[in-house]
Order: C-alpha cells, then structure tokens, then sequence
C-alpha cells in the first residue's frame, strides 16, 4: 500500500494520515505516518482500515513522516559519488543526522538561507522503521522496514564543509523534501534494490543511479544503525546519494531562487520542489 500525510482544508498545521486507493485517499484516524507505525506492529491493519475518501488530485501533501524521532543520513554511499568527491571508499557505514524542521513536504518550496549560495541537491531513497529494534542482525532486518521514500538531502556546502562534521550543511530549516509516499515492501524488490534514481534542475538530468549501486544497502544500514541505538517506528534513514551533485562538478554548479528540483525513485514517487531564496 502506499501512506501519505496530507494537509486538510488547506491548513498546513492540521494534518492526517491517508492511504492511497486508486484516485482517492482514504482519510485515516492518525494525525500523520509517523502516530499510525507508532500505533503499534499492527499497524498494516490499522493502516487497511476504512475511513472517509477524498481525492487524490489536488491533494496537498506534507513530509510523510513529519516528526521522526531519529533522521540518520549516509554520506558516501555510491561508489560513483565518492569518486566524485575525491573521498577513499569507507569501511563502515559514513553517518551524519538531521532534525525534523528541515522536513518539508513533496511540493514544498525549499527555503535556501540567505547566508549562503551553494545550495546543493542529493537525491536518496529514503526507509522508514515500522518496527522497534537494538542489535537486530542483518538477515532479519529488512522485517523492521515499514517502507520506503523518496528524500532529497538538499545541502548547504559551504556551512557542510565549515568543520569535519557535516550537520551544519545538512538540516537548515525547511531544505530536505520527503514523500510523497510510503510505499509498503510487499510493493517493491526486496531492500528497494534495483530501482532507478534520479534528480533534475529545471528539466536537465544532473543524478540518475540505480539503487542496487548502494555500498551499504538498507539491510547493512538497519543492523549497523541499531547496534549504536534502539530503532523506532517512523524513524527515517536517509541512505545517500549517487554521482551527479553541484559540487562533484567542474565547474561546480549550485542551485538558485525559482528553479525546480524534481527527485524521483522508480515504483515509489516525486518530489517535485521550487527554491525560494529564505528571509531573515
């Protein structure tokens, strides 16, 4: 199946999880994805529950899981992008995190800081826990997986690259689009492997990967993440990006106010996003 938050009459405060079924949403009593995985394991039949239709079109949409309680990101993750960021191949999984108000919906603008200009795009598949779990080995992991998204791990460079440490480049408010959809695993290849990726700039393809191309793939990511900290329903794990980014390139090409971004994995969504230069 594939879940959704969406906004209701057009408040963006007032917010309700809903399943996809055909051209309709069917409105479901959890304010958002997140409260229904932490319904409980039975969540899949919460989530099967009938409930008030409305349609599909014209539907607004917010980050489908808007308030994780953990956003853990990779960084180096295809071997094309450490290429490209002249980085060696790392022996264990690179993390960094974010925190929820960089979230923002699949059609949101995204808010570039007027502190800087080298706005970047990364395009990932994104996974979100629906079971609780420590130490959890890898051939069972995959059971912990609610399902899958799209995420665009929109980065700040120049404030990345101020220190060693990634975390001021990564979670400005209102810069990291995520949805449209949870899309369940019964509706995918096992890990969400084998699906293409991709990222435009106003029409112009700058990323296209495939997600089988993940040096730590979904499965390396649980395990390891899980040995460090008790997984929970409606954490999000953002697994990184593949080759193509602004500043892997020569010359190196940033993103400006009033161009749109659209991210996309096969069998899951798009995120269709506008920047907008943000205030002080």
């Amino acid at each position: 199946m594939k879940l959704s938050t969406v906004r209701l009459s057009g408040d963006r405060e007032i917010t309700t999880a809903a399943r996809q079924e055909g051209d309709a949403l069917v409105l479901l009593p959890y304010s958002d994805v997140g409260a229904l995985l932490a319904a409980g394991d039975n969540w899949p039949q919460l989530a099967a529950g009938d409930g008030e239709r409305v349609p599909l079109d014209g539907a607004s949409f917010t980050a489908v899981v808007p308030h994780p309680n953990k956003i853990v990101c990779l960084g180096l993750n295809y071997a094309s992008h450490i290429e490209e960021m002249g980085r060696p191949t790392p022996a264990h999984p690179t993390l960094f995190a974010k925190y929820d108000g960089s979230l923002i919906g699949p059609h949101d603008d995204i808010h570039m800081p007027p502190v800087s200009d080298d706005l970047d795009w990364e395009a990932e598949l994104g996974v979100v826990i629906g079971r609780r779990g420590r130490h959890i080995p890898r051939e069972n992991a995959l059971e912990h997986v609610a399902g899958y998204t799209v995420v665009n791990d929109v980065t700040v460079r120049d404030w990345q690259h101020r220190t060693r440490e990634f975390l001021s480049g990564k979670t400005f408010e209102a810069t990291t689009p995520l949805g449209p959809a949870l899309v369940t695993p019964d509706e995918l290849p096992p890990g969400a492997s084998g699906l293409t990726i991709s990222c435009r700039v106003d029409g112009h393809t700058m990323q296209k990967s495939n997600t089988a191309d993940l040096l730590f793939d979904a499965a390396d990511v649980i395990a390891y993440v899980s040995t460090i900290i008790t997984l929970l329903p409606g954490d999000l794990i953002c697994t990184g990006t593949p080759a193509g980014v602004g500043a892997g390139r020569d010359p190196q090409v940033f993103l400006r106010p009033g161009q749109e971004l659209v991210t996309t994995v096969e069998g899951i969504g798009e995120l269709r996003n506008t920047v907008v230069r943000d205030r002080l």
